[in-house]
């Protein structure tokens, strides 16, 4: 069975309906228990970074997340609430991948980056297979994590950023899978059936 972590942080409806469209057993929770008796976990997220942390710290989440051996899937807010620190609200994160999440120049591009953009593989990884190197996914997002050792995909926004990262059983995506059309599905698949 696989989590769904209700916190607060935005419509899920689009993930559960692509779950849906998978064909596999999944539960919406914001319960600990329920979350750590889990297969698999997916970690959503549409909002603000320090009203999400103080979300997950009030409902005993943080560090249960932060030591959790069970596959887990950051999207969008919950791949940059993995990090050290965000810009956002200057939001200490759940310090799992070591390196800051930090806001667009907005002098140089349009804030939000919002829109279908190219995903650049440069590490092999089961989160993408059978997925075409430079595939456009769906990206809404006004900060991001710069590259670092745990980058497995960039995407350029004005800089090289990360758009897929991976650190032991954590595994983070910048874009919305559920929005992104059939390679989306293929890649919650992989997390799903091969992570």
């Amino acid at each position: 069975m696989i989590s769904v972590i209700d916190y607060g942080a935005g419509n899920i409806q689009s993930i559960l309906n692509a779950l849906d469209d998978l064909n596999v057993e999944y539960k919406v929770t914001g319960n600990e228990q329920v979350i750590y008796n889990s297969d698999k976990i997916i970690f959503p997220g549409v909002g603000e970074a320090s009203f999400a942390m103080r979300k997950l710290h009030l409902s005993n989440l943080s560090t249960m997340l932060r030591v959790t051996k069970k596959p887990l899937l950051g999207i969008c807010l919950g791949m940059q609430l993995l990090s050290e620190k965000s810009e956002e609200g200057d939001t200490c994160c759940l310090g799992i991948i070591p390196a800051d999440c930090l806001k667009y120049n907005a002098a140089n591009v349009k804030v939000p980056h919002m829109g279908w953009n190219k995903v650049s593989l440069i590490k092999g990884n089961i989160l993408f297979d059978g997925i075409e190197n430079e595939t456009h996914f769906y990206f809404a997002n006004s900060f991001y994590i710069p590259v670092c050792d745990y980058t497995i995909a960039t995407t350029d926004y004005d800089i090289k950023f990360t758009s897929a990262l991976q650190k032991d059983n954590f595994y983070g995506v910048q874009f919305h899978p559920e929005k992104s059309g059939e390679p989306g599905i293929k890649l919650l698949k992989n997390f799903i059936e091969k992570c």
